[in-house]
């Protein structure tokens, strides 16, 4: 199977309604450019699940500007304006996780596992609804994996079997959102041939992987 496809052709298996995630931290390790085409397909009713929704220029801030997004799951939303007039006006429901808890519920769900207990956020809004567990004297919350549809991460190099390196920072949520969704679509800043890439650089394994896509419409 090649798994290089142009843009187009990949975000062509995001329909309206399907719940995407997009790796990134403020707009660092975003797949910019699936975002653009994403907000240029104009599908719509999506549920996010991100770290944050960066800005409104930039990463999945325009979906959000754009009213893509029906429902958001992410860490926290003050800078990006639009977020939370959206959410204060009723336009969007918001969900905000604590980062760690948002990292390990989509973790649970890349690993298979049915949650994962935290202390974060007993006796807080954080615990309203949720199943508490006591073990050893201290109270836990449950929390339940987290899964898309599609994840859309972003990788440094990239080789044609979908092996990836990242680089920096920028491998943030993207590595844990490569392994949590049924379709993973990464945007390679630079894509090589297999054996290219030295097998101890790997983080993500090429199972993971899709569909690969480089800057090309």
């Amino acid at each position: 199977m090649n798994k290089v496809v142009t843009i187009d052709e990949a975000i062509g298996h995001i329909k309206d309604g399907m719940t995407i995630m997009i790796g990134g931290f403020l707009g660092c390790g975003t797949p910019h450019k699936l975002v653009d085409a994403l907000v240029e397909k104009g599908v719509k009713d999506l549920t996010l699940i991100c770290n944050d929704t960066g800005f409104v220029d930039i990463g999945s801030g325009k979906l959000v500007v754009n009213k893509q997004i029906k429902k958001l799951y992410a860490s926290h939303i003050g800078t990006n304006k639009e977020t939370g007039r959206q959410m204060t006006e009723g336009e969007m429901d918001v969900t905000l996780i604590p980062q760690g808890t948002l990292a390990e519920r989509i973790r649970a769900a890349g690993a298979g596992l049915g949650g994962v207990l935290t202390p974060t956020g007993v006796g807080t809004v954080i615990e309203e609804g949720k199943q508490k567990i006591e073990i050893d004297g201290k109270t836990y919350l449950l929390e339940l994996p987290l899964k898309a549809d599609v994840a859309l991460i972003l990788g440094h190099k990239v080789d044609k079997k979908g092996n990836v390196v990242y680089r920096g920072a920028t491998r943030n949520f993207n590595t844990l959102m490569a392994t949590a969704a049924d379709l993973v679509i990464v945007e390679a800043e630079n894509i090589v041939e297999v054996g290219e890439i030295d097998q101890n650089d790997v983080v993500t394994p090429g199972l993971f992987v899709d569909y690969i896509v480089g800057g090309d419409k």
